[in-house]
This record gives structure tokens, C-alpha cells and sequence, in this order.
């Protein structure tokens, strides 16, 4: 009889590696949101660029763990060609979809080329009610759009300014088809094409089952922002010509060895070494094993932390309905403890 099993419903069985990678990220995320993140929240009220330094810094430590899961535990085999990041830079990344999961798995390539710490995604607004995760989104102060841009452009300028102001360098993550791109308070844009030999999961449904990719290359192209067309007209043909060059080498990806033919020379050195980030990879996998059960033991014994837990899972909760979501709430405070003008901060919600 199991001879006979349908072959569509074993495919879609879960998988123990995907059960063990979802929640582990998911219980990181939401513990470490509560706290690890928590108890500085308070400090945006006093000081928002002190907040930003530190909770960068937390987050990037989160960030670790999915790279290391993918390369230690599944497995997944990274190859990055061309050029590679100058440390502390403020850049724009532009990277094609192939996937849901494309920025994740970007993080293996900026955990050797790049700082964690400096990224920040471009991606849709619904996401930062996920607990857990959501709440690391807004605490890391990602930028959340409604794919509306009258509504959007506002906060996109008023974000970028944030962090040129408290001289926070950042990476800033978008998958530009349609995005009108400016080079101001840039120093380069990082093209960066990816590709999938072998397979290709395509949401989080696939890493559920157990499918994670054998292999992901990254080619990485840095483009000083001296070398931009200056115009809006220039800079839309750019980028189209940009995406024209990934199809064609896409197209030699796929048709050839599988692999991006990199003749030319890197001229800037990855920012760590192999053995760095293999013992980034061991201490995050160790630290996060025992964080999250940690904290439930510590929530069992002691009723005070009971209640902070419930506290601040309200916090978390009743600020983002209210406010908007604690990137907004950042953003107002700066400006409040500054004097800026207060513009756009309550048009985004």
C-alpha cells in the first residue's frame, strides 16, 4: 500500500530540517525581540542615536543565525564572485528575485563581505505585524512601504536622512524593478546578481519541506556613485541596462557550468576571513540553541519576568497599532529631541 503513496503528498511532507530551521528563527526572533531588544527601548526617548548603535548591533547578532544554519547544519554551499564591499560605505544594494527567500540569503554574502549591522531592507508594511520577527523588522528600523509611492516617498526621504543624520552608514536593500534610484548621500551601488544551480525554493512553504538550496551564487558589481548617470531619465536607463546584463548572464548561468565566469580581479578583500566566520557561525548556532530555552525557564521561575514578558508583548502590540511601529516612534523622537521639523512622521502608519 505505501508503494503506492501519491508522490505529491510525499513532497509535501514536512521535514524535520524544516520544522527545526522555521522555529528556531521564529523563537530567536520573538524572544530576542522581548528580551534582548526590549529593555532599550526606553533609551529611544532619551537618546535615538544610541539606540540605533545598539540595536544594530543586536539584531546583526540575530542575523547570524539563519547564515549558519544554512551553511553548517543543511549544508548550503556559497560562492560569491567580483567585487566586494568597502567597510563602512553608504550603499544601495539592487539584487534580482528569484525568490521569496532571496534576502535572507543574502546575509551569507554580507556576513563575509560586508557589516550585518549595516543593512537595511526596502519591503511591504504588512510584514511588521509578524511577532517576532516584525517586531526585530521595526527595532532594526527596516523601511516599510505601501507600494504607493505618493504615500511612500515621503518616509523613504525621511528614513535616509534619519540615519545620513546620526551618521549610521547603511546598506539599503531593494529589488528596484520600477524603483526611480538617486544617488544622494550614497557612496556606491552594489548590483549583485543570484543564482540557484541546482534548486530553487521559492517561499518559505519549500524550507518548510526540507528544500534548501545545494548552491547560491552570488556575483557582486560595485558601481561608485560617481559613475551614476545624475538624471532621473539617466538613472531609469541605467538600471534598465543593469537588468538587460543579469538576464544575459542568467542566461550563461544557466546554459553554461553553472556558475558566474568571473575573469576580472577583486580589488577590495572580503572583511573577515573563512575562520572568522566559521566561529560567527558556531557561536551564533551554540548561543541561540540556548537562548530561547533559556528565557522559557526564566519565565517559569520567576513571576517578575512573567510580567515583563506579557508587558512587553503589549508594548510591542499596542505601539504599532497606534503608532505605526516603532521605526515611526524613532523617527519622531529624533526630530522631537532635535527640533526638526515633524513632516511626514504621522502619515505612515
Amino acid at each position: 500500500m505505501t508503494s503506492f503513496m501519491p508522490m505529491k503528498f510525499i513532497r509535501t511532507m514536512v521535514s524535520w530540517k524544516g520544522i527545526y530551521f522555521i522555529l528556531t528563527l521564529f523563537w530567536g526572533s520573538f524572544f530576542g525581540s522581548i528580551f534582548m531588544l526590549g529593555p532599550f527601548l526606553p533609551l529611544m526617548f532619551v537618546n535615538p542615536s544610541w539606540y540605533r548603535w545598539i540595536n544594530d548591533r543586536l539584531v546583526a547578532a540575530w542575523l547570524t543565525l539563519p547564515a549558519a544554519l544554512l551553511e553548517t547544519v543543511f549544508g548550503v554551499k556559497v560562492i560569491i564572485t567580483g567585487d566586494a564591499f568597502v567597510p563602512g560605505e553608504r550603499s544601495v544594494i539592487i539584487m534580482n528575485h528569484r525568490t521569496r527567500m532571496d534576502w535572507m540569503f543574502l546575509w551569507n554574502c554580507l556576513m563575509r563581505y560586508s557589516y550585518l549591522r549595516l543593512e537595511k531592507i526596502c519591503l511591504k508594511a504588512s510584514l511588521k505585524s509578524v511577532p517576532g520577527f516584525g517586531w526585530a523588522m521595526q527595532a532594526a528600523a527596516y523601511i516599510f512601504i505601501h507600494r504607493k509611492w505618493k504615500d511612500d516617498k515621503s518616509h523613504f526621504e525621511d528614513m535616509i536622512d534619519y540615519f545620513c543624520d546620526i551618521r549610521e552608514p547603511l546598506q539599503l536593500l531593494i529589488f528596484p524593478e520600477g524603483t526611480d534610484l538617486t544617488g544622494k548621500n550614497l557612496d556606491a551601488v552594489h548590483d549583485i546578481t543570484v543564482a540557484y544551480p541546482h534548486n530553487i525554493p521559492q517561499t518559505e512553504r519549500h524550507l518548510l519541506y526540507g528544500d534548501f538550496p545545494k548552491e547560491i551564487h552570488f556575483h557582486v558589481h560595485r558601481y561608485p556613485v560617481d559613475t551614476l548617470p545624475t538624471s532621473t531619465e539617466g538613472l531609469q536607463l541605467w538600471c534598465h541596462q543593469r537588468w538587460e546584463e543579469k538576464e544575459e548572464r542568467l542566461r550563461s548561468f544557466y546554459q553554461g557550468g553553472k556558475n558566474f565566469h568571473f575573469t576580472g580581479q577583486t580589488v577590495i578583500p572580503p572583511c573577515k576571513s573563512e575562520l572568522r566566520v566559521s566561529v560567527v557561525k558556531l557561536l551564533s548556532i551554540l548561543y541561540w540553541t540556548l537562548f530561547s530555552p533559556a528565557m522559557c525557564l526564566l519565565i517559569y521561575l520567576y513571576s517578575l519576568v512573567r510580567w515583563y514578558f506579557i508587558v512587553t508583548i503589549v508594548v510591542f502590540v499596542l505601539q504599532e497599532r497606534i503608532f505605526g511601529g516603532l521605526e515611526i516612534i524613532e523617527l519622531a523622537c529624533y526630530r522631537f529631541l532635535h527640533k526638526q521639523p515633524y513632516s511626514n512622521v504621522k502619515k505612515i502608519k
